[in-house]
């Protein structure tokens, strides 16, 4: 099973990726809204611990960006699709995810995807201890996608892997994966959280796994 990310910036790893190369792109792109680290939500150092400010979020990845993606990937699902609508077609099948969250934090958060289905809820509290990146998503969050949107064999991207969240999702369902990062620092920090994961797996192996996920009920 392939399941690394890349140092690297994407727009260049996309260049070298033959066309439809991946089943399915999970992605998080840059929003534009400032999200960058340097603030706390919370207690400092309770549960939203993150590195240092980080300007990354300044503004949203170019239309060169998306046509990389869907170039390279069958089917694409992307949070922060609402900030993005000038560069993605219209769809039907929005996922949203409910943070059970209150007073000035957002209810929730938008993934555009290109799939002909229904909108879809995933409900699950943002507020859990061991975050590494200011956008971090739970792993639970991304299984939910895998096994309602991934088939056994997919080949899974991510051009923003940020904490690792949907590495160590494909890694527990058996999936092949490959990611980005550019930031130095992040790609450390999930590599270490990818390895100390991995060290303590379970005894079920992936392929195993995804065959318990998969199977017919």
């Amino acid at each position: 099973m392939i399941n690394e990310v890349k140092l690297c910036d994407n727009m260049d790893y996309m260049k070298t990726v033959p066309d439809g190369y991946f089943e399915l792109a999970i992605v998080d792109p840059p929003y534009g809204i400032g999200e960058d680290g340097g603030k706390f939500r919370g207690k400092k150092g309770e549960w939203h611990r993150v590195l240092e400010k980080k300007e990354w979020d300044k503004e949203t990845p170019p239309q060169q960006y998306f046509n990389e993606l869907f170039r390279i990937s069958q089917n694409q699902i992307i949070w922060g699709g609402n900030y993005f609508t000038d560069k993605v077609p219209v769809s039907r099948c929005w996922l949203y995810w409910d943070k059970l969250m209150s007073g000035d934090f957002s209810d929730g958060e938008l993934a555009w995807t290109s799939f002909d289905k229904v909108l879809k809820k995933f409900t699950m509290c943002n507020k859990y201890h061991g975050k590494i990146h200011p956008t971090q998503k739970p792993v639970a969050l991304y299984k939910w996608i895998l096994k309602n949107y991934a088939k056994p064999g997919y080949k899974i991207f991510d051009s923003h892997v940020g904490s690792g969240s949907s590495r160590i999702a494909c890694y527990d369902m058996g999936f092949d994966f490959i990611g980005c990062e550019k930031d130095e620092d992040y790609w450390n920090a999930q590599e270490k959280r990818y390895h100390d994961y991995t060290a303590q797996a379970s005894l079920f192996s992936g392929a195993e796994l995804q065959k318990e996920m998969f199977k017919e009920t």
